[in-house]
C-alpha cells in the first residue's frame, strides 16, 4: 500500500515543482509527512473586523473587509514597490509590498471586495499596511472553518511566490485530506484516554484548524507528549539494552594505590559532593555492566580529581584508564595536574597529543601496549588506530559534547570488552537538556567548592568607567596578584568574527588594540604584559602562558583561549571586555579561571552604554549569581537549546512542536510514563503496546546503536 504521507509535496494541489523547490531549500519541507509536521507557532482571532476608523500604529495586528483599489507601481529600481487602497465604509488605507510584484499583479482583482489582515504601521503621519495577506471575501467565506487561524512561519522567498502564511495554512487543510486514514495512532489505549481522549489524527486536524480553544488545547498537549515520550522511551529503552547486555569489567577492590593516595597524596579533604560521587562510580564499576556515568560540576568542583580516583580504582583491579580532552591545553593542564597529584606514587602518566614528537610517541605507544603506561592522557591524537591498550578498563571523556560520536566509537573499539566511561562536563547542563541530550547515562552532580574557595564577586562597569578599573587593577597587583583581560576579537575587521558578531561588530574592542592600551597604561619595567590568542603557534602560546603561571607577567590579554584549561591560583581579577556579546555559559567559564587560590578574586565585566534586553539580562544574572545550574537555565531560556549546546554534535533531537523550555514539566511527565512502561513491559512486548513498539522502531530505522559510546 503506497504511504500517501510520504509523497513528494509537489505532488500537493496548489504546489508544484518550483514552489516544491523552495519549501524544500526554505523550510525543509520534502513530503506531505513533513508538511503535516510544519506546526503553527502561534494562533490569531480572526473573528474580528476593525473598520479603517478603529486602526492605530500600536495594534499587534487588524483585519478589515473592504473594495481593492487600482493596483500602482511607484519608484525605480531598489525603491520600486506596488501599491494599492483598500476602502471600507469609514476610509481608506494604503496597502505597500516591496517583493513580488509580478504574482500579485496576476492575482490581485482590483474592484472586489477583499478580507486583509496583517500589522498596522505609521508613514508620513498616515496608517499604512505592508505585504498584508489578502484574500477574496466570496473565497474567505467558503474556506473559513474556525474563528482561530494558525500562523506559520514562511520566508521572503515564499511569500513572494504566494506561499504566505495563510498560503500553507490552506496547503496543509489539503493535506490532512490527503492523508484522511493514514495518520495511525501510535500511542496506547491507556495513554490516549489519559491525554484526553484525542486521537492522532484528531491531534493534527486540531492543530491546523482548529475549532475551538479548549480542543486546540488538548491537540497541542498531545503532540508534544507524543514527541517527548518517544524520545525518552528510546534512551531509556537503550540504557536497560546496555545494562543487561553490555557486560563490563569487574572492579571489585579498592586497594592499595588508591588508599596511598587517599592518605598520604590527597591535596586536601573531598566535598560531601565529591564523597557521595565516588561511592556512585565505586558502585557502578563493581556491578559487572559497563558504567556509563556523566558528572557534572561547576568549574572548580574538583571533578579531575574524582576522575583520578576512579582511574586508581581501576589500575589497583589491573587496568589502564585513558583522559581525552577536546583541547591540547586542557590535556596539558589534566597532565600537569595528574602528574602532581602522582608524584612520588609507582605509577606511570603519559600525554599523547597531536604535537607529541614522532620519538616520543613511538616510546609512549610500545609503553602503552606492553601495559606500562598506567594512565594516558590525551586529545584526538588517541583515537588513531596506532594507540593500542594491553587492557584498557576506563575511559574518562572531558567536555563530551565537543567529540563526534563515531570518534569516540574508535576509543571503545580499543578493548575487547567495554571500558567503563565517565563523562565530565564543566558546562553546567539544565535539567531539561540533561535528560534529552544524556537520558540514557546515569547522573551524579558535585555541587560543593572545596573547602577555603571564596566566591568570585562579579561586577559590572561601563567603558566610562574604564579608568577606576585599571585603578582596581594596580591595586590587585600591588598585592602580588595577576590579571586577565578577555577581548572577543583578535583584531579589528577579522572577518569570521566580525561576521559571527553580527551588527555592531565594528564597535568590539579587539585584542591587539587593547593589548597596545594596556601596554600603555602598565608600562615596563614595572609591569609585564603578555598576549596569547588562538592564532598564535603553540611553541609561542605555550611560552606566553608558561611565563605567567610562573608570575613573569603580571597581566595577560586573550581572547577566549583561556576558557578552559588554564589554571593560575595567583589570578585573581578577570576582566571581560564587550561582555555583552558574550553568551551566559561562556561568561561563567571565562569568570572561572580566577577564584582558583584561597585569596578573594573578582570578575569585571565591561560593556557599552547601550544594552538590549537579553544582554542586560545576561549581565544581571552574573553579576546576582555563582550557581552555574542556575546561570545555565537562564541561558537556556534566553538562547534556547540549540544555541546553547551548538547545532554540531548536540545530539539534539529534532523538536517539531514541543520546546525544552517551556515545556519542562511535560518532559519530566514523558519521562516517568516511558519508565514505568519500560518496567512493566521492558520489552513492549504486551499486545496493548504493539503501536508504541511499531512507532520506535520506524524511529530508530536506520540509525545505529551510539548509547554504548556515550
Amino acid at each position: 500500500m503506497h504511504d500517501v504521507l510520504a509523497t513528494p509535496i509537489e505532488y500537493l494541489k496548489g504546489v508544484g515543482p518550483q514552489r516544491g523547490a523552495l519549501l524544500r531549500s526554505e523550510l525543509n519541507i520534502a513530503t506531505y509527512q513533513d508538511l503535516l509536521l510544519h506546526f503553527p507557532f502561534r494562533y490569531v482571532d480572526r473573528s474580528r473586523f476593525h473598520t479603517v476608523r478603529e486602526l492605530a500604529e500600536d495594534m499587534p495586528q487588524a483585519q478589515l473587509r473592504g473594495v481593492l483599489g487600482p493596483l500602482r507601481t511607484v519608484g525605480e529600481k531598489q525603491g520600486r514597490r506596488l501599491t494599492a487602497t483598500l476602502t471600507d465604509k469609514t476610509g481608506s488605507v494604503e496597502l505597500v509590498w516591496f517583493k513580488g510584484a509580478r504574482w500579485l499583479q496576476a492575482s490581485l482583482k482590483p474592484g472586489q471586495e477583499y478580507i486583509l489582515f496583517g500589522k498596522p504601521s505609521a508613514f508620513n503621519g498616515r496608517i499604512n499596511f505592508a505585504h498584508p495577506e489578502m484574500e477574496l471575501a466570496a473565497s474567505w467565506e467558503q474556506g473559513l472553518e474556525a474563528a482561530l487561524q494558525p500562523v506559520y512561519s514562511t520566508s521572503e522567498k515564499l511569500t513572494a511566490k504566494g506561499l504566505s502564511s495563510r498560503a500553507i495554512w490552506k496547503l496543509q487543510k489539503t493535506a490532512l485530506t490527503q492523508v484522511e486514514g493514514q495518520l495511525r495512532e501510535v500511542l496506547n489505549a491507556e495513554l490516549v484516554e489519559w491525554l484526553g481522549g484525542i486521537s492522532r489524527e484528531q491531534a493534527f486536524r486540531q492543530v491546523h484548524a482548529p475549532q475551538d480553544q479548549g480542543r486546540l488545547d488538548s491537540a497541542i498537549r498531545r503532540l508534544k507528549f507524543e514527541e517527548l515520550f518517544f524520545i525518552q522511551l528510546q534512551l531509556l529503552e537503550q540504557k536497560l539494552l546496555l545494562q543487561q547486555s553490555l557486560r563490563g569489567n569487574v572492579f571489585v577492590s579498592v586497594g592499595e594505590l588508591f588508599k596511598r593516595f587517599y592518605e598520604h597524596h590527597l591535596p586536601f579533604e573531598l566535598t560531601g559532593a565529591q564523597k557521595r560521587v565516588v561511592k556512585e562510580i565505586r558502585k557502578d564499576m563493581g556491578s559487572g555492566t559497563q558504567m556509563n556515568r556523566l558528572v557534572q560540576g561547576d568549574v572548580g568542583s574538583g571533578k579531575t580529581l574524582v576522575g583520578l580516583l576512579s582511574m586508581l580504582i581501576a589500575l589497583d583491579n589491573g587496568f589502564q584508564s585513558t583522559l581525552m580532552a577536546p583541547t591540547e591545553i586542557l590535556a596539558q593542564q589534566h597532565f600537569a595536574t595528574i602528574s602532581r597529584f602522582l608524584d612520588g606514587l609507582p605509577i606511570t602518566v603519559r600525554l599523547l597529543t597531536g604535537n607529541t614528537k614522532q620519538a616520543e610517541r613511538k616510546a609512549i605507544l610500545t609503553s602503552l601496549e606492553m601495559g606500562e603506561v598506567h594512565i594516558i592522557v590525551g586529545t584526538h591524537a588517541l583515537l588513531e588506530d596506532r594507540v593500542k591498550f594491553k587492557r584498557l578498563g576506563l575511559a574518562v571523556i572531558d567536555e563530551q559534547h565537543r567529540f563526534g560520536v563515531a570518534q569516540r566509537a574508535r576509543l571503545w573499539a580499543k578493548s575487547p570488552v567495554p571500558p567503563h566511561v565517565l563523562v565530565m562536563t564543566a558546562t553546567p547542563i539544565p535539567r531539561t537538556l540533561a535528560m534529552t541530550l544524556y537520558g540514557d547515562l546515569d547522573t551524579s552532580v558535585i555541587d560543593e567548592l572545596p573547602p577555603g574557595r571564596k566566591p568570585i564577586r562579579t561586577v559590572h562597569r561601563y567603558d566610562s568607567s574604564r579608568n577606576a578599573v585599571f585603578g582596581f587593577m594596580e591595586e590587585e597587583i600591588a598585592k602580588g596578584r595577576q590579571v586577565y583581560v578577555v577581548y572577543p576579537l583578535i583584531e579589528e575587521g577579522d572577518p569570521e568574527k566580525m561576521a559571527r558578531a553580527g551588527p555592531g561588530a565594528a564597535e568590539l574592542k579587539d585584542l591587539t588594540d587593547g593589548f597596545e592600551s594596556i601596554s600603555r597604561r602598565f608600562p615596563l619595567p614595572k609591569y609585564a604584559v603578555s598576549m596569547v590568542h588562538g592564532r598564535m603557534d603553540q611553541a609561542t602560546k605555550d611560552y606566553e602562558m608558561a611565563r605567567f603561571k610562573k608570575g613573569e607577567t603580571n597581566i595577560l590579554v586573550a581572547t577566549t583561549v583561556i576558557e578552559v584549561g588554564v589554571d593560575v591560583p595567583n589570578a585573581s581579577v578577570m576582566v571581560i571586555e564587550n561582555a555583552e556579546r558574550f553568551g551566559l555559559s561562556q561568561l561563567h567559564q571565562l569568570r572561572g579561571r580566577v577564584g582558583r587560590g584561597a585569596e578573594q578574586s573578582f570578575c569585571i565585566l565591561m560593556t557599552g552604554d547601550k544594552l538590549g534586553n537579553d544582554a542586560r539580562a545576561r549581565i544581571e544574572t552574573m553579576v546576582r549569581t555563582n550557581d552555574g545550574f542556575e546561570i545555565a537555565e537562564t541561558d537556556l531560556r534566553l538562547r534556547g537549546p540549540g544555541d546553547l549546546m551548538g547545532t554540531q554534535q548536540s545530539g539534539l533531537p529534532e523538536l517539531h512542536i514541543a520546546d525544552l523550555v517551556a515545556d519542562a514539566q511535560l518532559l519530566q511527565q514523558a519521562r516517568q510514563v516511558a519508565m514505568r512502561l519500560l518496567d512493566k513491559d521492558p520489552g513492549l512486548k504486551d499486545p496493548k503496546n504493539v503501536r508504541i513498539a511499531a512507532e520506535l522502531a520506524e524511529r530508530k530505522r536506520g540509525k545505529p546503536l551510539w548509547g554504548r559510546i556515550s
